[in-house]
C-alpha cells in the first residue's frame, strides 16, 4: 500500500513540474518599419511578458541576415515579468526587405519566429523631421492631444498630421475616443508615402466635469490592430470656471496667484535617482484663493502641496519630484497643471524639463 501511495506522489510531483512552465508572450510579432533610410541603423523592439510560473530564460537570438543584430534581457524574467528583444538594423542594399528574429528560450523546445520588414530607400525624405514621432511605420506631427483650456460651449480642433511610410496603403483611425471626442481623417486613405491629417474636435458641453479632464486615444496602425502603450496618445483638456456671474466687489477684490517659478529643471539625473525641487505659490490678491484642481501629467514625477486655499498674504509650497527610472516611458511635456479660481489666471501651468547623464541614457 505505502509503494502505490508513493508512486501517486511521485506522479503527482511530475504533473506539477509538466504544469509549472515558463510562457512567454509579445506585444507584436511583426513590425512594419515602413521607409528606412540607406546607412541609417533603424531599431527593432519587441516587448514580451512571461505569462507562465516559472522564470524565463532567453539563451539566444539569432538574426536571418548580418546585417541585424540583436541584444536580450539576459536575466531571468520572472513569472508576470517584462523583458525585451532589440534588433538594429543597418540595411546594405536599397528596396524591399523581410528579416525574420529566432527567440530560443526555456519556454518551447524549438525557436520562436518574430520578423519584421519595411523599405530601403536613399531619399532622404523619410518624415523624421516634418513627422518626428514614430507608431510603428506610421509619423505623426505630435505625441499628445492637449487642447489646453476652453470654456462651456467651445468647439476647438486639433489637426494631427499624418505621414505613411509603410509600404501599402492606410486609413487613418483613433480608437477608443472618449464622448467628447470627434475624428475625421482626411483623406480617409493614404498611399505609401503620403501624408494627411486626421482632425480631432473637442466638444466641451459633453466634458464630465469642471477642471481637467484627462484620456487616452489609440492610432490603428493596421486593420485590427490593439491598443497598448506602443499606440497610444494621451489626451487633455481643461474646462474653465465660469466668471461671467461674479458680483462687482467680487471683480473689485479678486484672489491674485503668484509663483516662485513655473518652469524647473532638472540635469544630470542619474537612471534610478529621485530629486525634488521647491515652488512657493502665494496669494497676493484681495480675497481667498482656491487651488480648484490639480493634475501630473506624467508618471516620472510626484506632487506634494500643503494647501489648496490660501488667503490674502499667505504662501504654501509645492514639492516636484521627479523619478528618473521613470522618464523612458514619458509621452508628452512633463507638467503640472492647477485649475483656480483666481479671474486672470484660471490655468497655471508648470513645465518639467528633466534629463539623464549623457553617459546614462
Amino acid at each position: 500500500m505505502k509503494r502505490i501511495y508513493t508512486l501517486l506522489f511521485l506522479c503527482v510531483v511530475a504533473c506539477m513540474s509538466l504544469w509549472a512552465q515558463p510562457k512567454i508572450s509579445f506585444d507584436m510579432t511583426t513590425k512594419d518599419l515602413g521607409y528606412v533610410l540607406w546607412r541609417t541603423p533603424a531599431t527593432v523592439t519587441y516587448q514580451f511578458t512571461n505569462t507562465g510560473d516559472k522564470p524565463l530564460v532567453i539563451s539566444n537570438v539569432t538574426t536571418s541576415c548580418g546585417c541585424a543584430k540583436a541584444q536580450w534581457t539576459e536575466e531571468p524574467v520572472p513569472a508576470g515579468g517584462k523583458g525585451k528583444i532589440t534588433v538594429v538594423f543597418d540595411a546594405e542594399a536599397i528596396g524591399h526587405f523581410y528579416k525574420d528574429v529566432g527567440v530560443y528560450c526555456n519556454a518551447a523546445s524549438l525557436p520562436i519566429y518574430l520578423d519584421f520588414n519595411g523599405e530601403v530607400t536613399a531619399d532622404a525624405k523619410n518624415y523624421s523631421f516634418t513627422h518626428p514621432y514614430a507608431i510603428g511605420a506610421i509619423r505623426l506631427t505630435q505625441d499628445e492631444l492637449d487642447f489646453k483650456s476652453v470654456n462651456k460651449g467651445d468647439r476647438p480642433v486639433i489637426e494631427l498630421l499624418v505621414a505613411n511610410t509603410s509600404n501599402k496603403a492606410y486609413s487613418p483611425v483613433l480608437m477608443h475616443l472618449p464622448p467628447y471626442l470627434e475624428a475625421k481623417a482626411e483623406p480617409e486613405k493614404l498611399g505609401r508615402g503620403k501624408t494627411g491629417k486626421i482632425l480631432v474636435t473637442l466638444d466641451s458641453e459633453k466634458l464630465p466635469k469642471l477642471g481637467i479632464t484627462r484620456a487616452s486615444v489609440y492610432l490603428s496602425r493596421f486593420p485590427g490592430d490593439k491598443v497598448g502603450s506602443e499606440n497610444e496618445i494621451p489626451v487633455s483638456v481643461a474646462l474653465l470656471p465660469d466668471f461671467s456671474k461674479l458680483t462687482g466687489q467680487q471683480k473689485n477684490n479678486p484672489p491674485q496667484i503668484t509663483l516662485s517659478a513655473k518652469e524647473l529643471e532638472f540635469v544630470d539625473l542619474k537612471p534610478n535617482q529621485k530629486k525634488s525641487q521647491t515652488i512657493v505659490i502665494s496669494n497676493t490678491g484681495r480675497s481667498d484663493l482656491n487651488i480648484q484642481d490639480m493634475q501630473v501629467f506624467s508618471m516620472a514625477l510626484a506632487v506634494k502641496l500643503k494647501k489648496r486655499v490660501l488667503k490674502p498674504g499667505e504662501s504654501t509650497k509645492m514639492k516636484i519630484t521627479v523619478l528618473a527610472q521613470n522618464l523612458h516611458r514619458v509621452k508628452g511635456t512633463p507638467r503640472v497643471l492647477m485649475i483656480t479660481d483666481d479671474p486672470n489666471q484660471p490655468m497655471i501651468t508648470i513645465r518639467v524639463k528633466a534629463r539623464l547623464k549623457s553617459s546614462e541614457k
